[in-house]
């Protein structure tokens, strides 16, 4: 029998859950400096996106468009940043990440480019309501 699904450790430190579709848990981060979600397949011990059968690659992908819609839609960015990278946290997740040419750290990635920040609890709330009615 197969492991059951569980969230990185860190994945769940750093985000707030959002809702799930039909193969990904929609996360957020929980960092202001930029309207950031995270996409985790529910699927235990996945590390690549080669490592999801033909089938699952498929719905991944069509996630990560309704995400980045999503995202387009709420908060008009100038570029979408969307990335799989897990070097420091090895289960697999998509960033869809909301870029403007005012950010702390445009052009460049946002990883590193300022202390971490996390939202205040309202504007959590705010942000965590906003995105689980763009989803709904």
């Amino acid at each position: 029998m197969a492991d059951p699904f569980a969230l990185h450790p860190q994945l769940a430190a750093d985000t707030v859950a959002v809702t799930d579709l039909a193969l990904c848990r929609v996360l957020f981060m929980d960092e202001p400096a930029w309207p950031w979600i995270v996409l985790v397949p529910r699927r235990a011990n996945i590390r690549e996106i080669i490592d999801l059968p033909a089938p699952e690659r498929a719905v991944l992908m069509e996630e990560i468009a309704q995400a980045s819609a999503v995202m387009q839609r709420l908060f008009r960015p100038e570029k979408l940043n969307v990335a799989a990278l897990g070097n420091q946290t090895p289960q697999l997740h998509v960033h869809v990440i909301a870029r403007f040419a005012d950010d702390p750290a445009w052009p460049r990635p946002v990883w590193g480019v300022q202390p971490r920040q996390y939202y205040a609890v309202d504007a959590r709330a705010a942000r965590l309501a906003e995105l689980k009615a763009a989803f709904a």
